[in-house]
């Protein structure tokens, strides 16, 4: 069951901060409102997989996280609990294979959850192929009760990546703008949630217009914004533990759109100056300032590639906007894209290969990828009005903001075909969304091959 026969099956018919919790193998066997999913390319087949109720204190809430989190995946169709034949699933004891192949499982989770003198608890699950009989996966973690969904999240992970070969995504925030007021009078506040829209914190009081936020690659905790005042642009670098703020600095000119590197050693962003926007680059342990760019046309949103070496950014240098890339020094800038429409609100892939887009044309915007080099072009998301793409840690998911003529902006997601697009969870009104990298490095052991009923590699 790993992603090639996942996407075969649908080809036939077709994240307060980050908790650090304590992992270890198994012991031995003794959101509020609907999801509106949108299915707008052919019919997907995802596999069935039997989440069963956890047992102990949070457990049928961590199991509901769970079902939650593989629905959205488009992967994933969660069965009914009510279809289940066997009930009474512990830790303890293997399944009933024929009972979960009669109702058409594919996959078969469960565990419990066992509270330590200390407060803390132990959640243990394990995952199983009914229609081979054996163990995909047997795995403990080990928190504190408030942070159970977490541990949610986190167990979701280890089921996508089993069960796919792709590195999960679940364990993961998203920083927007949320908005409020009228449009007239519109409050813009910082905003960070869980990657399923739960647990909002608002990081600014609503007194400064908030634009462009974003995570660095290397340290989930530390953003970067722009803040609008009646007088002043200011680029900040906020840490979401210590909640200080810090600015890089005043400058001469407005500041837009900056992106730390994957390293989190330099920052890019453009300064409009005398009617001319260019790209600059600061390096963040100096200061120091180096400009990238000197065309008069508007260059701006530059994006790193994960590797350091290349950014990717917009440019209307040949008389509308398009697609640049250069050299981290600034040299060797050539565009890339090609076909027609306005292109804007490039992010490169954490995977290297791709770069996402906004594009205008034809009346309505849509959300694109295509290779670095320009090639490969796909659009996969078309409405009234979208825009800000942003990657899921993975690489496979993009995070946007879409608006319905006369209706409120909301966070929307898509994945790679195109065919799952759907709102996320959060259910209030925002813009520029931004996903962080995964909360805590995956686990190097999941349990798998370690025991008597261990599936075969």
């Amino acid at each position: 069951m790993r992603l090639h026969l996942l996407l075969a099956s649908v080809a036939a018919v077709v994240l307060a901060g980050p908790a650090t919790a304590q992992t270890q193998p198994a012991p031995a066997p003794q959101q509020t409102g609907p999801i509106e999913v949108e299915i707008d390319q052919g019919v997907l087949r995802p596999l069935q997989i039997a989440v069963v109720p956890f047992t102990g204190q949070h457990g049928s809430q961590i199991s509901g996280v769970i079902s939650g989190n593989l629905k959205r995946s488009g992967f994933f169709d969660p069965l009914n609990p009510a279809s289940f034949i066997e009930t009474g699933l512990t830790l303890a004891n293997a399944p009933n294979f024929p009972q979960w192949t009669t109702i058409g499982a594919q996959a078969v989770l469960y565990g419990g959850v066992t509270q330590r003198a200390d407060g803390r608890m132990d959640v243990g699950f394990r995952l199983y192929d009914p229609y081979r009989q054996c163990q995909l996966v047997s795995y403990q973690f080990t928190a504190t009760s408030e942070q159970w969904r977490r541990i949610a999240h986190k167990i979701s992970d280890v089921v996508y990546q089993r069960l796919t070969g792709e590195a999960g995504f679940f364990d993961s925030r998203v920083l927007f703008v949320s908005e409020s007021g009228t449009q007239l009078n519109k409050l813009s506040r910082l905003t960070i949630v869980d990657q399923d829209g739960f647990n909002p914190v608002f990081l600014t009081q609503g007194d400064e217009v908030i634009m462009s936020p974003r995570f660095s690659a290397s340290n989930p905790d530390e953003v970067t914004y722009v803040a609008l005042g009646k007088d002043y642009s200011r680029i900040y670098l906020y840490n979401l533990s210590t909640g200080r703020r810090e600015s890089l600095g005043e400058f001469d000119g407005q500041v837009l759109a900056p992106r730390f590197s994957n390293d989190g050693s330099k920052m890019a962003f453009s300064i409009i100056r005398g009617g001319n926007t260019d790209v600059y680059v600061m390096n963040l342990r100096s200061r120091q300032l180096s400009r990238l760019t000197t065309d008069p046309g508007i260059d701006t949103s530059p994006s790193f590639s994960p590797d350091g070496n290349q950014i990717v950014f917009t440019s209307d240098r040949s008389g509308s906007a398009r697609l640049y890339t250069m050299r981290a020094d600034g040299s060797g800038q050539r565009p890339i894209s090609r076909g027609g429409g306005l292109y804007t609100a490039p992010a490169w892939s954490p995977r290297g290969d791709l770069i996402a887009f906004t594009k205008q044309q034809g009346g309505r915007f849509h959300i694109g990828v295509m290779k670095s080099d320009g090639t490969g072009e796909r659009i996969l998301s078309s409405s009234y009005f979208e825009e800000g793409p942003s990657w899921a840690p993975n690489g496979r998911y993009i995070a946007f903001a879409r608006q319905s003529p006369g209706g409120d902006t909301r966070l929307w997601t898509v994945d790679l075909s195109g065919r799952v697009v759907s709102q996320a969870g959060y259910d209030g009104r925002g813009s520029d969304p931004a996903w962080s990298g995964l909360l805590d490095a995956p686990p190097a052991n999941l349990g798998i091959g370690q025991g008597p009923d261990s599936c075969p590699a």
